[in-house]
């Protein structure tokens, strides 16, 4: 199913509330000790159905149960207990029950829908299937069954096949509403957009007070590329419930995306205002005041996402960035080693780590750092080159050159990385390595000539390199 289920659902079997305190339990308990039962079955079957539908399973469970002692033959009173015991969640004595009224009544769909959705319960998916299957085969437009089906694949996540349900429930009743919902989750998992939204708007044409359905249907235009329609479809989610922190969220989400930051912030805060300990919410906030270039508002939030969940990796590293680039490289460098501490694994916590190391002057710290981040990611350019520059820095000339090596592998276009190679050829006195070093780094960019020539001025009366690099005119 998708990842934004709905919380929507239909009762099938509901029924008008008696009046409160139509039904007492202290009544049926003296009308089974009276011996009165026979008279009174009515009252003691619409009481078992108030106590059901008032959570009062107890009270159910005991009054069905006097009926049974009495009348152990009545499928209907083996249903009500099943369903009983299936609202208590002992599905395992709601099934036997489900068995025994079918016992007595096989071909019963009512109860065959209601062992399904129990054999559901207990993952019996291939025995729920079965059962709802036996009732296609007398009942073959039975919307029920065409409709649990559809479920099942859905669960399964055989999405085609649980259209073709969904569709044949329609086709059957127009007005089927949970029908086209499930329809658009289906649709919106097989990246159908077009006939998702159309579901939506079928389903909303029904249901045109259901919120879910309009914060699903804003999350469908997202991934069409309508973001003013989401937006609109958002909206309306929140107009009939304004508590729907989701809606806010991905409002704000769209608004930010859109460069509409204030009023990304003013949705943010909405859902603050509904959940504070929403960390998600705290993180996007500050991830928008840093785009304001308001570093300060910005760790303001970082640290109110941390103070929420103290494990929040990506915080600790937006914070980090943050100090950084305040000038606070002790905190920057403290939040890094948390994101390490955190996610040893992760290569943005090492290079950032070592990047801040280097700009420090702990370059053997960096070159650590960077390493590890190598570890991790052994064809990054970026790092392979960092860590070549800092080995080159402190003098480290053969390592220097193994990584301006891996630069190459990783890039063999790269001008600089060559450029670089032939300096440090140079200072261990390889001549020939370094002009084929200078050669290919000129057929990439003859821009570095010029700065060839400013860096080694002497080239100009050196006859051998000038021999050695031939064609090109230095």
């Amino acid at each position: 199913m998708s990842f934004f289920d709905s919380d929507y659902s239909h009762d099938d079997n509901y029924i008008d509330e008696p009046n409160q305190g139509s039904f007492d339990f202290d009544k049926c308990i003296e009308i089974v000790n009276s011996g009165s039962v026979y008279s009174s079955t009515d009252y003691l079957e619409d009481s078992v159905q108030y106590f059901i539908e008032n959570e009062k399973y107890t009270e159910a469970l005991t009054i069905v149960n006097y009926l049974l002692d009495i009348f152990p033959y009545n499928s209907e009173y083996w249903l009500k207990k099943g369903n009983v015991l299936n609202d208590m969640f002992k599905f395992i004595d709601a099934l036997e029950c489900y068995n025994k009224s079918l016992s007595l009544n096989p071909f019963d769909n009512e109860t065959l829908i209601y062992k399904a959705a129990t054999e559901e319960n207990l993952g019996q998916i291939n025995e729920a299937q079965e059962t709802l299957s036996s009732i296609l085969n007398t009942d073959p437009s039975n919307e029920d069954a065409l409709y649990s089906l559809g479920l099942i694949y859905q669960k399964k996540s055989d999405h085609k096949k649980a259209i073709e349900y969904f569709n044949q429930v329609i086709a059957n009743n127009a007005n089927h509403e949970e029908a086209y919902f499930e329809l658009a989750l289906c649709y919106d998992n097989l990246g159908n957009f077009e006939l998702a939204l159309q579901s939506y708007d079928k389903f909303l044409e029904l249901e045109p007070y259901n919120a879910n359905a309009w914060y699903n249907r804003g999350i469908v235009l997202v991934k069409m590329g309508r973001t003013e329609n989401a937006l609109d479809s958002y909206d309306l989610a929140l107009a009939i419930n304004d508590k729907m922190t989701s809606a806010w969220f991905n409002k704000a989400n769209l608004l930010a995306d859109s460069g509409k930051l204030q009023q990304a912030i003013e949705c943010y805060n909405a859902v603050l205002e509904i959940d504070e300990e929403d960390e998600a919410s705290c993180f996007n906030i500050a991830n928008v005041y840093e785009e304001l270039g308001d570093l300060n508002k910005a760790i303001k939030f970082y640290t109110k996402a941390i103070d929420i969940n103290e494990e929040y990796f990506d915080a600790y590293l937006a914070r980090g960035y943050c100090y950084d680039s305040i000038g606070k490289y002790q905190l920057a460098l403290k939040d890094f080693n948390k994101s390490i501490s955190l996610s040893n694994n992760n290569v943005e916590a090492w290079y950032a780590k070592a990047d801040l190391e280097y700009s420090l002057g702990q370059l053997q710290k960096a070159v650590e750092s960077y390493t590890s981040a190598i570890k991790i990611d052994p064809d990054n350019f970026e790092i392979w080159y960092n860590l070549a520059e800092t080995l080159s820095e402190m003098g480290n000339w053969l390592e220097a050159l193994n990584a301006y090596n891996q630069c190459i592998r990783i890039n063999p276009k790269d001008a600089n990385t060559y450029y670089s190679k032939a300096k440090v050829n140079f200072i261990l006195s390889r001549p020939h390595e370094a002009v084929e070093c200078l050669k290919s780094a000129f057929s990439l960019d003859p821009s570095i000539k010029s700065e060839f020539v400013k860096e080694y001025p002497e080239i100009k009366s050196s006859k051998l390199l000038k021999k050695l690099l031939g064609d090109f005119n230095i």
